[in-house]
């Protein structure tokens, strides 16, 4: 599932979505990642100061990469969407 975002928070909630449609706890994922499950909450919940190395072994973990690509405009009008 392809997912957009934006802000570390939407970073964090992809990530808590995609670990919960593996079926896994925050526990079991720091295991797979070999971090801590405290580490898990803070990046779900977007915490500053996350480090890239973090953000990188989780991504492995569950199966994931970055894709680096030009950010889609927003719509100026809403009929712009329709």
């Amino acid at each position: 599932m392809e997912q957009i975002a934006r802000t570390s928070m939407q970073i964090g909630a992809a990530l808590r979505r995609c670990r919960r449609s593996a079926g896994l706890s925050q526990d079991a994922l720091a295991a797979k990642a070999n971090l801590r499950q405290a580490t898990i909450s803070a990046l779900e919940s977007g915490g500053a100061g996350m480090q890239l190395r973090t953000l990188i072994d989780v991504m492995a973990a569950l199966g994931l990469e970055i894709v680096i690509r030009e950010r889609t405009k927003a719509a100026n009008n809403i009929e712009d969407v329709f």
